[in-house]
């Protein structure tokens, strides 16, 4: 069996290109379970994983959780927000105590950049990272992938745009590493105070008109505004951010061909995709949800497979 490089997934930048394909190669295999009348293998019932989310989420804990469920591990769930973290407990602490129960794998969302490589160095359980800050998620990062994959045949040679709060996201980043691992050109278009000042040093276009940059791309990522990572209003009122960076069907009529429109949720519909778009023929969104889980099959089968042999 193939092997990935890294015994952790704790961001896009310390993966190949040959451990995206093979990641995506394993979520292949496992696609075709998750769409049989059994879903569940028994791959991973001697595994014992723990989801721990110090910041809130439903979508990615559930999508792992299903992941974890379709291959028969025994499933942790911890909830930072009901428990000793508050009271003081630090990580190093809390994820000690949960070992002690003899977790073998450690899916971690946590608000501080760095919390997954911090803990890679202090525990033996492997680590995926499901968001840390702003920094990377590369889960969401390999289905947006995959997803573009499973649409246009390839990700080499297309052109992406990720549209939105480009300085807040940590998905945005995962992406971009990730589409230039696998040969995609990338834009990134948003107001002027939403782009990270030194964006254009990755290798990235930036454009803060919305209908150049859609004419330009094959695939449109839209965004989310992140407000509850702004400490300042970065634009004026909301309105004003509709007008110039929300998608409309009027606007996807308007180009002249057809592009695929992407969204990694939750979306606000209104704001950066109107309902109509979100639901139209053009959106992958639903797909990239049951990417999802066949994407963290694939991760967890891959790292579990390393355990004890490293």
């Amino acid at each position: 069996m193939k092997d990935l490089s890294v015994n952790h997934l704790l961001g896009i930048k310390q993966l190949t290109e040959n451990d995206i394909k093979l990641i995506f190669e394993t979520a292949d295999s496992f696609k075709k379970i998750i769409n049989r009348p059994i879903k569940k293998v028994p791959t991973l019932r001697d595994i014992t994983i723990a989801n721990l989310f110090f910041e809130n989420s439903t979508r990615t804990r559930l999508s792992f959780e299903l992941a974890e469920k379709r291959l028969s591990a025994d499933v942790v769930n911890f909830s930072a927000a009901s428990s000793s973290v508050k009271k003081g407990e630090s990580l190093i602490d809390t994820v000690n105590n949960i070992l002690a129960m003899k977790v073998d794998m450690v899916v971690m969302r946590h608000p501080n950049p760095g919390a997954h490589l911090f803990l890679s160095k202090h525990i033996d359980a492997k680590i995926i990272n499901a968001g840390d800050g702003t920094h990377e998620h590369p889960t969401q990062a390999l289905l947006d992938c995959y997803s573009i994959r499973e649409k246009l045949g390839s990700v080499s040679g297309k052109k992406v745009v990720i549209v939105g709060d480009i300085k807040h996201s940590r998905v945005a980043l995962s992406n971009i590493y990730a589409l230039q691992k696998l040969g995609a050109e990338v834009m990134v278009c948003g107001p002027a105070t939403l782009i990270p000042k030194f964006i254009e040093e990755l290798g990235v276009k930036v454009e803060h008109d919305l209908i150049k940059a859609l004419k330009w791309c094959d695939v449109a990522n839209m965004l989310r505004i992140q407000l509850e990572r702004q400490d300042v209003n970065y634009f004026p009122t909301s309105r004003e951010y509709v007008m110039q960076y929300g998608l409309t069907k009027e606007i996807l009529e308007g180009l002249e061909k057809e592009i695929v429109v992407m969204h990694p949720g939750p979306i606000n519909r209104g704001v950066e995709i109107s309902s109509d778009v979100a639901d139209s023929k053009q959106s992958i969104i639903l797909n990239q949800v049951e990417n999802g889980v066949a994407i963290r099959m694939a991760v967890i089968y891959l790292l579990a497979s390393k355990i004890g042999r490293d």
